[in-house]
């Protein structure tokens, strides 16, 4: 049966809750078969709002939900001003929970552990749980230390590190995708995937998110986090269940087989920051001119990362991770190269270059190329696609991160060990970065990067 909960939100002023963790709740609550009974909703932040002001974010954050969802949420939400970083003002907080506590950490990396520190000193109550955004930590070492700690307040399975990407439906489908199709997963390995790409760029520029990003940047913001939780799930073998424990084992197997392609960081990275330019008619400003912007951080907005996987499924196939800001042609993808066939005929013409398969996680939508004869001559080949779409979730990514949070269920939650090793595999690129081995190249702003950028990995 559903238990009741509270969900204290720490950070409920920013622009996570009301852009994306109330619509997510809004669809949760929804459902006919949601994971949670009764709802308190406690919003906590270090400024002053009064509850008409509360309640009117609120309603805001829930103006496409169902009348009933949000009278529901806002018949039993508040706020209360708090330091999350004073273990009496937790203490505090904590105290004033109805049912017992989901304490959600929509802060900055360095104030969520500072927070953390601070609830050394607060004996929580039992079934509380905690649940933080990604980066897990500045570095590995930050990561291990956050980990210690977090083992010291809740047992592990009540520790929920949240990476939206998991919860998306797509890439939760991938899983069925590979390993409940015999001719996917019969091509799924070295002998037939030549190069496999995982992108995500975005028409987006920094829009005003100066205080987060030109700390962190396109390579622990995307790729750290995100694009390798994906690459993971596109590298590992089959686990024994979709059980938390055996995905969280093939997930973490997978990484542990992942390195920096050749072990040199320098000529396995790139980076790069946008300029000035032109998107969608809209003229977007040079990064280093954005408010907020510090240019001793040198940041990028674009990075590429070379990876190799030391497993007998993909040894020697490279994995290109790319993400990038400000980008004229969006992409979120990913796309396995296929080798070409061993013994083609003689007359055969037509499309000779690699056939793929590919996966779009935005839309979601699988296409597969094919080689078929063409209209008229039946020897010159016509390169096809048969597509399918996915179909989509009951819930947006943030509705499936509170239904796992809410209703107890750790699958798509980042284990520790899996938060190390991503930052394991990234370390010797933020080495190379901050050495400046590795230039900083430029692009406008609407491109698709620097224009001398050839593909990396490819033959």
């Amino acid at each position: 049966m559903p238990e009741s909960r509270t969900l204290i939100v720490l950070g409920a002023t920013g622009d996570l809750f009301s852009r994306l963790l109330l619509p997510g709740l809004a669809g949760l609550l929804a459902l006919d078969d949601a994971p949670v009974a009764e709802l308190e909703l406690i919003g906590a932040g270090s400024s002053e709002h009064s509850d008409e002001e509360w309640r009117a974010r609120v309603a805001e954050g829930l103006a496409d939900a169902p009348s009933a969802v949000r009278d529901r949420v806002l018949g039993a939400t508040r706020y209360i001003r708090t330091d999350a970083t004073d273990g009496d003002a937790l203490r505090a907080l904590v105290e004033q929970a109805s049912h017992p506590a989901v304490l959600y950490f929509a802060l900055p990396p360095a104030i969520t552990l500072r927070a953390v520190e601070a609830l050394a000193a607060v004996a929580l109550p039992e079934g509380a749980r905690l649940a933080m955004e990604k980066p897990f930590g500045a570095d590995r070492e930050g990561a291990e230390r956050l980990n210690a700690l977090l083992a010291e307040l809740v047992p592990a399975d009540r520790v929920f590190r949240v990476d939206h990407f998991l919860g998306m439906s797509t890439v939760a489908n991938l899983i069925g995708l590979r390993f409940a199709n015999r001719i996917l997963e019969a091509v799924w390995n070295r002998e037939s995937i030549a190069r496999i790409e995982i992108v995500f760029d975005e028409t987006l520029a920094l829009e005003g998110r100066a205080g987060y990003y030109d700390a962190a940047g396109a390579l622990v913001d995307m790729i750290q986090s995100h694009l390798l939780l994906v690459h993971a799930l596109v590298a590992m073998e089959p686990p024994a269940s979709l059980d938390a424990d055996d995905l969280h084992a093939a997930l973490l197997e997978a990484l542990r087989a992942t390195r920096v392609a050749g072990g040199d960081a320098v000529a396995a990275s790139r980076r790069a920051r946008y300029t000035a330019g032109r998107i969608d008619g809209e003229q977007v400003p040079d990064y280093t001119a954005e408010e907020g912007v510090d240019l001793d951080n040198a940041t990028e907005t674009l990075a590429e990362v070379l990876l190799e996987v030391r497993t007998p499924r993909l040894e020697g196939v490279p994995v290109l991770l790319r993400s990038g800001k400000a980008i004229g042609a969006p992409a979120s993808s990913i796309r396995l190269e296929l080798e070409p066939p061993r013994d083609r005929p003689r007359g055969l013409t037509g499309h000779e270059g690699p056939a793929a398969i590919s996966i779009a996680l935005t839309p979601e939508r699988l296409s597969l190329e094919l080689d078929i004869n063409g209209s008229g001559d039946p020897t010159d080949l016509d390169r096809v696609a048969l597509e399918a779409d996915f179909s989509p979730g009951r819930l947006d990514a943030y509705g499936e991160v509170l239904a796992g949070l809410l209703g107890d269920d750790p699958t798509f939650s980042v284990a520790a060990e899996i938060a190390e090793e991503c930052w394991r595999i990234v370390e010797p690129v933020l080495a190379a970065w901050r050495a400046d081995e590795v230039p900083l190249d430029d692009y406008p702003a609407g491109s698709n990067g620097p224009s001398d950028w050839a593909p990396m990995g490819a033959a």
